[in-house]
């Protein structure tokens, strides 16, 4: 009867211990990459919002003064206000730097910034068209 009580009271093995470590690792090292991915690629959802910002408030402005405005302008989390003009204002805990070239029938705004500490540069634009379009993609590269 001793040796039953002894034996119910035992707990887990090295083993079994062994067994939970190893796959806790093997999830971790699946989920890990996928989750520094996801946070990166949402960090982009910033530029993407205030260059469609730049664009619809650039065809207001052109619209009443027969020109786009901006032309060398930049704008960052130091200098928000710098695209006040036209409307748009960069926070101050912006992650994006963004840079404005114009002329009368065309404008061009570049977003940049390093999104995950590497070497890489994430870089955005957007034109008179509306076309948005990712240049560098730096979570991907």
């Amino acid at each position: 009867m001793l040796s039953k009580l002894h034996r119910s009271n035992r707990g887990f093995t090295l083993i079994e211990l062994m067994i939970v470590v190893v796959i806790i690792g093997i999830l971790a090292a699946m989920a890990i990459p996928r989750f520094m991915a996801a946070t990166a690629k949402s960090k982009t959802s910033e530029a993407k919002q205030i260059l469609k910002q730049i664009y619809v408030m650039e065809q207001s402005y052109r619209q009443e003064y027969d020109t786009y405005w901006g032309n060398g302008i930049t704008a960052d989390k130091n200098n928000g206000n710098n695209f006040a003009r036209i409307g748009v204002q960069v926070g101050a805990n912006a992650r994006y730097a963004y840079a404005m070239t114009s002329a009368v029938n065309t404008f061009l705004c570049i977003a940049t910034a390093n999104i995950d500490d590497d070497a890489t540069i994430d870089t955005w634009t957007i034109d008179q068209t509306g076309a948005l379009v990712n240049t560098i993609d730096d979570p991907t590269t």
